[in-house]
C-alpha cells in the first residue's frame, strides 16, 4: 500500500510493530520543547518544530539565528492572492530546512468572530473560503519545500480570554459551514502533514480530546498526518483515546509513564498507540527524518529572495481606504518637505507578540523608508507626536557597545547558584529570552552588561522588564534590586506585556553609560521559560506639548504623513483587547495634525481594525498592518507611486464599537456562545443592516488603488447539478492611467429559501493585474460547497441562486446573475 506521497505503508506499520511499547509511548510526548524522540537504532531522527506563522524562529529565541520576518497573516490575507500565499509558505520552508527544523507550525487560521479578538493580526480573515482558500496555499509553499505546516489551531478557537479553559459553544451548522470549513481545504487539498489542537473545549469536551479530531478530520477528509497539540494542551489519559498523537513539549506530560500504565491496565487499547506512532514515524519519513525512506519532497523549487517576498507582501497587502482629490502617490519631484509624525512611523510594529515573535536581522521602519526613497533636497522632519509603546523598549543595536569586545552588542555572563562563573556569550538584543534551550546546566543567574549610547540630549527613562527577581545599575548606582510581580495570571505574561521599572537618567547626545542587569532565572516549570527586557521607556510629561511639535512641523510641510497604530499591550497572544482606540493621544493627534495639513496621510499600523474618529477630516488613509522587515520600505513605495496598494479588507472595519454586530469574546460562566449562528463577520454586518441596522465603516472586500477598472458583463452556466463546481467569467479592462491590480468577487444570495441563510456569502475570488487599456478574462471558480449547506451532512437546496459580481461585501454596483441549482 502507497500514501499519497508515495511512501511505502506497509513498511512503515511493521517499523511501528518493531518498537516495543515502552517506546511507543514515549515517542508521542515531545523530547523537549521543540523536537520529538530520536530511535537511532530504526533510524529515526528528532523532528524539529517551530513557531510560525510569519516567520520561522527555530530552536531559541536569539538574535544571531535571525529571521526572516514576513508580514502578518492578516496582511497576507488582504492581498486576496493564493499564488502569493504560496510564495510566503514557501519563504517559511526556505527558512525552516536553512534552521534545521522539518515542520513550521502555522498557518493560523481561525477566524475574526469579533474584532476584539487579541490575535487577529496572526489569524488570517473573518470569512472561511478566503482563509481556507489562502490557507491552502500557504500550506502547499511551505511543503513544497519538504517542510510541514501545521494548520492552527483547530477549532473555534477564535479568541484569547480564558484561552485554556473557555468552552466554546457553536452549533452544528456553524461549525462545519465556518469554522470547519476555514480549515478543510488546508487538508483535502494542499494535504497538511500536521494539524495542531486548540487549548479551549468545543461543545464540551477539549480540543485535544474531541471527536473532531476524528470526524470530519480523520474520515471525511481523509487526513493522515499528526495531531500536535498546542504547548501543555494534552490535559489527561484520554486525549490518547482520541486522535490526539503528540503531545507537547516534552518530556514530561501527561501522558509518559501515565500513558503506559493505561494502555497495560486496558484504558488505552495497543492499537490505538499503534496508529499514533505510525502517523509520527510517516511525517519523520516525509520530512527526512527516518532512514529508508525517501522525503516527500526530492526536488526542491528556485530559492526564493525572503526580503524581496516580505515587501511584496507588504505592498499587495496594504489597503488604501481613502484618497480624497487623489493625493496619492506623492509626487517626490513636486516635494520641498515631507512631516514624518508617529511613534510607529520611528518605532513601526512590525510583527504581533507571544509565540508569532522572530528576530530578523534587520528592519525598516517608515521614517526610514521615505528617508531613503525620497530625493535628497526633500526636507524630512520627524516628530513622535503621541506616544504608542508602553513598557521598556529595547535598546537598539547600534546604541549598544560590548564594554569587552567593544563590538555592537552586549555582554552576557552565566552564572551558578554560589556566583561562579559558568559561560559568556556575545549578544545583540537586550530583550533575552529563553524557551526550553540555550540556559547552560547549573546557571542561576545571568547577568548584562553593555554601554549605551545615548541618542539625544536630556532625560532618558532606563529601566528593565520581566516576571521575577532582577536589578539595574547605571553606571555603577543600583537603581533597583527587586522582584517584579505578573499581576494578570497570564501563562507567558513575561513576554506578552511584562511588569516594569523605569529610572530617569541624564545624558548628553553620543555619552556612554554603562548599563548593568543581573536577572534570576526561572526554577524548572512545565516549560523552561525565561525572559526579560532592559532598554528605555517614552515617558511623556506634557502629551500636550508633543502634539503641539507634530503641528508645527506639519504645519508648513507639503504634506504629513501620521504613521498611528497598536502596541504589545493591546494585540498579542493571551489576551483581548478591551476596545478597538488606538492607544494613548493618536487621535488627538491626527486631528491636530489635519487641522492644518489638508494634505494630511495617515498610515495605519495594526493587526486588526482600530477605530478612526478623524477619517472623513484627512486627505488620505493607508492600512499598513503588521508589515514585516521590509514594512517601511513598501509604504514608501506605495505613498511615492512606485507600487500600487493591492489589498482589500479581508475583515470589516466598523465605524464604532458599538455598532459591531458580534463583539464578545469573554466567557461567562466558562463559556463562550457563539448564539449568532452563521452570521459572523460581513454576514453579520449584513444581516444587521437588513434589519435596519448601523453599517460598517468600510465593509469586507474594500480596497482602493491608483487606477479604475470595468467589470464587463459577467458570464456562467444558467443551470448546474448540485454537487458541481461553478465557472464565472469576468471581462476586465484597467480604464485608468496606471498599471494596477483588481481582485474580483463573487458572492451568492438565496432570499427565498427553507433554510436560514447569510444575506450573501462570499463564494470565490480571483484577481488580475493590467497595465492601462489592458484586458482579461478572468475566471473565478465557485466550488459546489458554496451552494450548500449543512444538516446532519451536505445538503443542495435546488432552485435558483443569485451570482454576485463586484468589489466587495456591500458593493451597491453589483452585477447579478442567476444561476439554478437542480
Amino acid at each position: 500500500m502507497q500514501s499519497p506521497d508515495n511512501l511505502d505503508e506497509s513498511r512503515l506499520r511493521e517499523l511501528a510493530e518493531s518498537l516495543s511499547l515502552q517506546q511507543q509511548v514515549r515517542l508521542l510526548t515531545g523530547a523537549d520543547v521543540w523536537s520529538t524522540h530520536a530511535i537511532p537504532e530504526i533510524g529515526l531522527k528528532r523532528v524539529v518544530l517551530s513557531d510560525g506563522p510569519s516567520g520561522v524562529r527555530g530552536e531559541d529565541f536569539d538574535e544571531r539565528h535571525d529571521s526572516i520576518s514576513l508580514p502578518s497573516s492578516s496582511a497576507l490575507s488582504a492581498s486576496w492572492s493564493v499564488e502569493l500565499a504560496h510564495r510566503y509558505g514557501q519563504v517559511l520552508g526556505q527558512e525552516a530546512r536553512r534552521k534545521n527544523v522539518n515542520v513550521v507550525l502555522g498557518p493560523t487560521i481561525n477566524l475574526h468572530r469579533s474584532p476584539l479578538g487579541g490575535r487577529h493580526f496572526e489569524c488570517m480573515s473573518e470569512d472561511p473560503r478566503l482563509t481556507a482558500t489562502l490557507a491552502a496555499g500557504y500550506v502547499s509553499g511551505v511543503q513544497s519545500m519538504g517542510v510541514g505546516a501545521t494548520p492552527k489551531h483547530y477549532v473555534a478557537n477564535d479568541s484569547e480570554t480564558d484561552r485554556f479553559t473557555a468552552d466554546s459553544v457553536v452549533d452544528e451548522r456553524a461549525l462545519r459551514e465556518l469554522y470547519l470549513a476555514a480549515f478543510e481545504d488546508a487538508i483535502t487539498e494542499a494535504r497538511a502533514w500536521l494539524v495542531m489542537s486548540s487549548y479551549n473545549s468545543i461543545n464540551g469536551t477539549t480540543a485535544s480530546e474531541n471527536k473532531l479530531l476524528e470526524n470530519p478530520l480523520s474520515t471525511e477528509w481523509g487526513f493522515d498526518g499528526v495531531v500536535v497539540s498546542d504547548w501543555t494542551g494534552v490535559r489527561s489519559i484520554e486525549a490518547a483515546n482520541a486522535h490526539q498523537d503528540l503531545e507537547m513539549p516534552g518530556p514530561v506530560g501527561h501522558w509518559g509513564d501515565n500513558l503506559l500504565a493505561a494502555v497495560q491496565d486496558g484504558r488505552v487499547s495497543r492499537g490505538k498507540i499503534l496508529e499514533k506512532v505510525i502517523r509520527i514515524l510517516r511525517l519523520a519519513a516525509r520530512v527526512g527524518s527516518l532512514r529508508g525512506f525517501e522525503p516527500a519532497v526530492t526536488q526542491l523549487p528556485a530559492r526564493l529572495d525572503g526580503g524581496a517576498v516580505a515587501r511584496e507582501v507588504a505592498v499587495r497587502g496594504a489597503v488604501l481606504l481613502r484618497n480624497e482629490g487623489g493625493l496619492l502617490p506623492l509626487d517626490a519631484k513636486a516635494l520641498k518637505s515631507v512631516a514624518v509624525i508617529g511613534h510607529n512611523a520611528d518605532e513601526a510594529r512590525i510583527q504581533g507578540g507571544g509565540s508569532a515573535t522572530v528576530m530578523p536581522r534587520y528592519t525598516v521602519s517608515p521614517l526610514e523608508g521615505l528617508r531613503k526613497a525620497l530625493p535628497a533636497d526633500v526636507a524630512v522632519s520627524y516628530a513622535r507626536g503621541a506616544k504608542v509603546a508602553e513598557g521598556i523598549q529595547p535598546f537598539r543595536r547600534g546604541e549598544m557597545t560590548n564594554p569587552v569586545s567593544g563590538g555592537d552588542g552586549v555582554l552576557l555572563t552565566f552564572f551558578d547558584k554560589d556566583g561562579t562563573e559558568i559561560s559568556s556569550e556575545d549578544r545583540f538584543a537586550s530583550q533575552l529570552i529563553w524557551f526550553g534551550i540555550g540556559i547552560p546546566d547549573g546557571a542561576a543567574s545571568v547577568r548584562t552588561l553593555t554601554d549605551w549610547s545615548a541618542p539625544t540630549t536630556g532625560t532618558h527613562h532606563l529601566g528593565v522588564a520581566t516576571v521575577g527577581r532582577i536589578s539595574l545599575a547605571i553606571d555603577g548606582d543600583v537603581r533597583f534590586d527587586d522582584e517584579l510581580v505578573d499581576e494578570t495570571e497570564v501563562l507567558g505574561a513575561a513576554l506578552f506585556f511584562p511588569p516594569s521599572f523605569s529610572t530617569p537618567v541624564q545624558a548628553t547626545a553620543g555619552q556612554k553609560i554603562r548599563v548593568e542587569v543581573n536577572y534570576q532565572l526561572e526554577g524548572d516549570g512545565p516549560i523552561p521559560f525565561s525572559v526579560f527586557t532592559f532598554g528605555v521607556e517614552a515617558v511623556v510629561e506634557d502629551p500636550q506639548a508633543e502634539i503641539a511639535e507634530a503641528v508645527e512641523a506639519a504645519r508648513t510641510a507639503d504634506v504629513a504623513v501620521v504613521v498611528v497604530g497598536t502596541n504589545s499591550a493591546i494585540e498579542s497572544e493571551g489576551f483581548d483587547r478591551k476596545d478597538l482606540d488606538l492607544p494613548g493621544y493618536q487621535n488627538k493627534l491626527v486631528e491636530a495634525v489635519a487641522a492644518v495639513n489638508p494634505r494630511t496621510v495617515v498610515v495605519v499600523n495594526s493587526g486588526a481594525p482600530v477605530l478612526m474618529p478623524w477619517l472623513d477630516n484627512v486627505g488620505a488613509v493607508l492600512l499598513g498592518w503588521f508589515g514585516g522587515q521590509e514594512f517601511g520600505t513598501a509604504i514608501a513605495d506605495i505613498l511615492l507611486g512606485k507600487e500600487e496598494p493591492g489589498g482589500r479588507l479581508p475583515t470589516t472595519w466598523p465605524a464604532t464599537l458599538e455598532d459591531v454586530p458580534v463583539l464578545s469574546t469573554t466567557p461567562v460562566d466558562g463559556k463562550v456562545v457563539y448564539s449568532e449562528g452563521i452570521h459572523v463577520g460581513y454576514r453579520a454586518w449584513l444581516k444587521q443592516q437588513d434589519e435596519g441596522g448601523a453599517t460598517p465603516a468600510f465593509p469586507f472586500g474594500f480596497g482602493l488603488g491608483y487606477t479604475t477598472f470595468d467589470l464587463g458583463r459577467p458570464h456562467a452556466p444558467a443551470s448546474v447539478p448540485a454537487g458541481q463546481d461553478v465557472l464565472v467569467h469576468v471581462p476586465v479592462k484597467n480604464t485608468g492611467s496606471r498599471t494596477g491590480r483588481e481582485t474580483v468577487q463573487v458572492y451568492l444570495a438565496r432570499r427565498e429559501s427553507d433554510v436560514e441563510r447569510p444575506v450573501r456569502w462570499l463564494a470565490g475570488f480571483a484577481g488580475t493585474h493590467l497595465a492601462p487599456g489592458g484586458t482579461d478574462s478572468v475566471e473565478v471558480r465557485i466550488p459546489a460547497r458554496a451552494f450548500g449547506h449543512y444538516d446532519g451532512g451536505w445538503k443542495f437546496e435546488p432552485g435558483a441562486f443569485q451570482l454576485l459580481i463586484g468589489r466587495n461585501a456591500d458593493d451597491d454596483t453589483f452585477q447579478a446573475l442567476e444561476i439554478q441549482v437542480r
